[in-house]
């Protein structure tokens, strides 16, 4: 079975653009840029590269914040995880099938379900994570709904 996820991966690492780093230069320092046609720049401690997966790959993704989904029928458009000095900052986009004020209701209601503290400021649900890090929802009409921009800054 190894052999076989072997050989399937091999095409995939072909495709990819990966150069090796000293880790010891890079200390703890990480960043992943995706886009919405399957574009990924990653810079690692022991790498830095880029990498064309399918477009569409991100759409389906399975995205949970302390227990919260995106809106059912939502896309994910970008993903960008910067990390540098013990502070790691998350921001990713998306898009809804339905209006700013039902997503922004949908966001409160289900993180008030899982016990969390948000409130709605402007355009935004703000709150905190389980473990303190603050999150913004940012919501905005779009052409078939709405689209957004969760930011997540965590401190560790």
């Amino acid at each position: 079975m190894n052999r076989i996820a072997l050989l399937l991966a091999l095409p995939l690492l072909a495709g990819c653009n990966v150069h090796s780093k000293n880790p010891k230069d890079s200390g703890d320092n990480v960043s992943i840029h995706a886009d919405e046609s399957g574009n990924i720049a990653f810079n690692l401690p022991i790498a830095e590269g880029q990498v064309k997966i399918p477009s569409g790959f991100m759409h389906e993704g399975d995205i949970d914040i302390d227990g919260v989904k995106l809106m059912p029928g939502s896309k994910v458009t970008s993903f960008n995880l910067d990390s540098h000095n013990d502070v790691s900052n998350v921001d990713m986009s998306f898009t809804a099938p339905a209006s700013p004020d039902e997503v922004r209701s949908y966001f409160l209601d289900q993180f008030r379900k899982q016990g969390a503290e948000v409130a709605l400021a402007g355009d935004a649900v703000t709150g905190k994570s389980k473990d303190g890090s603050p999150f913004t929802i940012s919501v905005s009409a779009a052409a078939n709904g709405s689209q957004g921009k969760i930011v997540i800054r965590d401190k560790g």
